[in-house]
């Protein structure tokens, strides 16, 4: 696992952690959105595990689903679940496959400010590359010549002005786009609709492999997860939410690339789209796109020009979402006021020592919740 600098991580999550975090995401019922709103309420899946079936329920849980999280807690676990946590660790033992939770330090900083940000990301291939500024890349299955050359020449002079290219790995547009950023030797995301053992379309197997080897690809679903119809709209929101701004190449009115420009308005990043013929089909949603505000994107200046902030800045503070915080890093961001305080004071108030301390502010840092200045630490204000 690698920091948002690219170092090996001090600490890790510790295997008992991961595997309560495993079991409660194979919970039949278990939503990333639920998974979100547990988490705010009990702070970590081992709590969550540990609740018994009543407090579970008033937290808002059908009776059905809480009785089946207190089940797993027990461990008392269906062997179907216990088949599919089994592929899960088998797939986790090699070197190049990582599971970052949404409380990990190494979880990428732009997706945790999304609304229903996803508690586990599978990710194999190079975790670093989801910390370089991105930008999306979208369009669709079946392009036009024109659309290919387009979407393989402004990811490649994307890449070259130092923006990595992040998108689905479906075919057409989003192929082009992959390959034009591995063309200019940079790194590429692909965001999967399916559990990331999975190569789909089958097609893209070469593309899979130089993804994974020139970046990564990420995915929020569950080892072996078939491709299933509803989970590629899902997806399209971590496609938006690693990036600084979406550009849609070519894409129709009702297509899976205005879902995800809608997404992108939604978590307040820039939309972009590259205009075509009045007498093409897939056009149209370019256009309709730029006529309700989109930028018109003529060429890649169009969009290296424009201030990409960083996401919180997008954001209005009555509509910034908090990222997920581990129990820990919550009760140091909680001892923490809009007046300067030491390291000293944030270690005699919490109880911590002075590393777990140090870690936690690197977190929160990082993260753009606090600030620092002569080693004093105060919130970031609203």
């Amino acid at each position: 696992m690698f920091t948002k600098d690219g170092s090996p991580l001090a600490e890790k999550q510790d295997a008992q952690s991961l595997h309560a975090w495993l079991v409660l995401s194979h919970v039949n019922g278990m939503q990333s959105r639920l998974y979100n709103r547990l988490l705010h309420i009990f702070n970590s899946p081992q709590n969550i595990l540990a609740s018994d079936p009543q407090q579970l329920q008033e937290a808002g849980l059908h009776k059905d689903l809480a009785r089946d999280i207190s089940k797993a807690g027990q461990g008392l676990i269906p062997e179907a679940m216990k088949c599919a946590l089994d592929l899960c660790q088998s797939w986790l033992d090699s070197p190049e496959h990582h599971l970052l939770t949404c409380q990990s330090p190494d979880y990428p900083v732009l997706l945790s400010f999304i609304p229903d940000p996803p508690p586990l990301l599978y990710v194999k291939g190079k975790p670093e590359s989801l910390h370089s500024p991105m930008i999306a890349m979208v369009g669709s299955r079946q392009p036009s010549a024109g659309g290919r050359r387009n979407a393989r020449r402004f990811a490649r002079e994307l890449a070259l002005n130092n923006l990595g290219v992040v998108s689905g790995l479906a075919l057409g547009i989003d192929v082009e786009s992959h390959r034009g950023a591995i063309e200019a030797g940079k790194s590429t995301v692909a965001a999967l609709g399916t559990g990331i053992d999975k190569i789909y379309p089958q097609a893209n197997k070469a593309m899979f492999e130089a993804v994974a080897e020139n970046g990564a690809l990420v995915s929020e679903f569950n080892i072996g997860t078939p491709p299933r119809p509803i989970n590629f709209p899902q997806r399209n929101r971590i496609i938006s939410g690693l990036s600084k701004g979406v550009l849609v190449v070519e894409a129709g009115i009702r297509s899976g690339s205005m879902i995800t420009a809608r997404f992108a308005l939604e978590q307040g990043r820039d939309v972009f789209a590259i205009p075509g013929s009045i007498h093409n089909p897939l056009a149209r949603g370019c256009h309709k796109l730029i006529a309700e505000g989109a930028k018109l994107a003529q060429c890649v200046e169009d969009i290296v020009e424009e201030k990409l902030l960083p996401v919180e800045n997008f954001l209005a503070a009555d509509d910034k979402p908090e990222p997920c915080l581990s129990e820990e890093v919550a009760r140091v961001k909680n001892a923490i006021g809009f007046d300067w305080v030491s390291l000293d004071e944030l270690v005699l108030e919490t109880g911590f020592d002075v590393q777990s301390v140090s870690v936690a502010l690197i977190e929160l840092e990082l993260k753009g919740l606090i600030q620092r200045e002569n080693n004093g630490y105060a919130l970031t204000p609203p």
